[in-house]
């Protein structure tokens, strides 16, 4: 009788020994446990918040308020070129006459003189002789009031402080009664136009009085 000395076969041995089997299935449950276990990386949070659509909606909102932003700086800018438009034509209107007006002067001071060289010898004055001054009276009222229509304006700074800007001085006059720096004399009358001098008031001015209530001078 022969003794078969084998051993039998051990399932549990077998499934060690066989990774081709029950291994990799085991191996592949393991794998999959753990990826679930593990949370998202941060680039792939990011990216699936940004596909959300509150990701969206406020994107599209910074949009809409970066082009409103840049409309309204548009519309500014474009408001100001208006105004600034606005203005050259407004200066082009009141100066581009400066030169004709700056002309019309010698005339409105040849009148003046005319009516000042008559003196006192105005006062007896009849008849034609008479008419002819109220004449030229009325041409230069008429003058004058044409000249302002046109933005050009007489100034008379008698008894007014001393203004750089629209005055030149011409000499000084002591006078310890007259604040300091006061027209005391015009020798010839000034214009300006708009807001600019068309030609300086030609004055005398007051020396060696009290300083103006103001303080300044």
């Amino acid at each position: 009788m022969t003794n078969d000395t084998s051993r039998p076969e051990n399932p549990a041995e077998n499934a060690d020994t066989a990774p081709g089997e029950g291994g990799t299935d085991e191996l592949a449950r393991v794998d999959a446990t753990a990826a679930a276990a593990h949370p998202l990386d941060a680039a792939a949070a990011a990216h699936a918040v940004e596909g959300t659509p509150e990701a969206r909606l406020a994107e599209v909102e910074a949009e809409r308020d970066a082009l409103k932003d840049k409309l309204l700086r548009a519309l500014a800018d474009l408001e100001n070129v208006r105004r600034r438009a606005e203005r050259e034509v407004a200066d082009a209107r009141t100066y581009a006459k400066t030169n004709f007006a700056r002309d019309m002067l010698t005339v409105a001071d040849n009148v003046r003189r005319a009516l000042e060289s008559l003196g006192d010898a105005r006062e007896g004055m009849e008849g034609p002789a008479k008419t002819l001054v109220e004449g030229i009276e009325l041409t230069e009222r008429d003058l004058l009031h044409t000249l302002e229509r046109h933005g050009v304006r007489k100034i008379d700074p008698q008894g007014e402080k001393f203004d750089p800007n629209l005055h030149q001085a011409m000499f000084e006059i002591p006078n310890p009664d007259v604040p300091n720096g006061t027209v005391v004399q015009v020798v010839q009358t000034g214009y300006v136009i708009g807001e600019r001098c068309l030609r300086p008031a030609m004055v005398g001015v007051s020396k060696g009085g009290p300083k103006p209530a103001n303080g300044e001078g």
